[in-house]
């Protein structure tokens, strides 16, 4: 087996950051000497080379043009690396995985998404364990050379997570991210353990990695809250420049029975709207099968969005309705398992 080459991909986030000794502020570092500064990575078999963006961004000015670039970047070098790792911060994190797993198309090579809570540069830093944990499970390969997690994936404290099952739930703990629907790729202890049965693979490993970089991001999100006004639901949902609307909405996909709500919503579905239904719980499924409210909402044309995460549903909405500008195609292909953002 020929040895195995990884490009570290840094954006931008507090994992690059690093103490100036001389005035004691936060400094990004220069990632062409991460080497120094991660020495652990030197004991790898393998070669790790480094792309910095430039500008760096800030986890929290992230937009769908760094994610165009993302996937150009690992399009261009696709054929010269085994895997890929990207260095983000953690707020819009798990937007930018489940962007990425729609738009690399043939995905055959893994791209895992780390950072940190802590500078990499200070002494309780989270960042070494996440990135020196990250390389290898990009590394990582089988007895037949094919990559063991060939998707999208999120490594943050020990775990390691599918990218469109993923949300940020703690801004404190190591333990940042988490999946509530659906199980850990892998779990790195004193060895890392793949759960092969929960890793996604392509049907045809030959196949060459496509990338779908048009995005139509006219979608809005509007979280349903007691009190919630017509004036809000009409402006989120029926406003001219809205293409798609993610509807949080309670338990298993309820919202108000009030007239003037499936008033809102029927017009919105005839203007042709494209509405989806996602769950306010952490955990859980949409059906609205189970209560008057959700049929009602079924009735009137909106998409359950299943047991997908809100960033997940961002994602394939920007990423399906780039690829058509039928509404009818794109709430069709909602209901598909494209990437393993639902179980069905």
């Amino acid at each position: 087996m020929t040895k195995s080459s990884i490009l570290m991909i840094y954006t931008g986030g507090t994992i690059g950051m690093k103490q100036d000794p001389v005035d004691m502020t936060l400094k990004p570092f220069d990632f062409s000497q991460i080497l120094d500064e991660v020495p652990e990575l030197k004991k790898f078999a393998f070669r790790v080379d480094a792309f910095t963006f430039n500008p760096l961004i800030d986890s929290s000015d992230v937009e769908p043009s760094m994610w165009q670039k993302l996937a150009d970047l690992i399009k261009e070098r696709y054929d010269d690396y085994d895997g890929f790792v990207i260095l983000h911060g953690t707020d819009t994190m798990a937007y930018s995985a489940s962007a990425l797993s729609f738009m690399l198309e043939n995905l055959s090579k893994p791209v895992v998404f780390t950072g940190s809570q802590l500078p990499i540069g200070v002494p309780r830093t989270d960042g070494k364990e996440n990135l020196v944990s990250a390389v290898e499970i990009a590394s990582a390969r089988d007895s037949i050379g094919h990559s063991i997690v060939p998707e999208v994936s999120i490594y943050f404290n020990s775990k390691l997570l599918r990218g469109n099952r993923s949300t940020k739930t703690s801004s404190e703990a190591f333990s940042a991210f988490s999946s509530p629907n659906f199980p850990s790729l892998a779990e790195a202890g004193i060895s890392i353990k793949y759960d092969l049965g929960a890793i996604r693979r392509p049907d045809f490993w030959e196949e060459p990695l496509k990338i779908s970089t048009e995005l139509d991001t006219r979608v809005s999100i509007l979280k349903i809250h007691p009190g919630i006004t017509p004036q809000v639901m009409r402006y989120f949902l029926c406003g001219p420049e809205t293409r798609a609307v993610i509807l949080e909405t309670y338990g298993s996909g309820n919202a108000p029975s009030k007239q003037w709500f499936t008033d809102i919503i029927r017009e919105a579905s005839e203007m042709g709207k494209i509405i989806m239904n996602v769950t306010q719980c952490l955990s859980g499924t949409v059906d609205m099968s189970i209560y008057a409210t959700g049929k009602a909402l079924k009735e009137l044309g909106v998409i359950s969005g299943q047991d997908i995460t809100t960033e997940g549903a961002l994602g394939k909405l920007f990423y399906l309705m780039g690829k058509s500008k039928d509404n009818e195609c794109v709430k069709k292909r909602l209901g598909e398992n494209l990437q393993g953002e639902i179980s069905i």
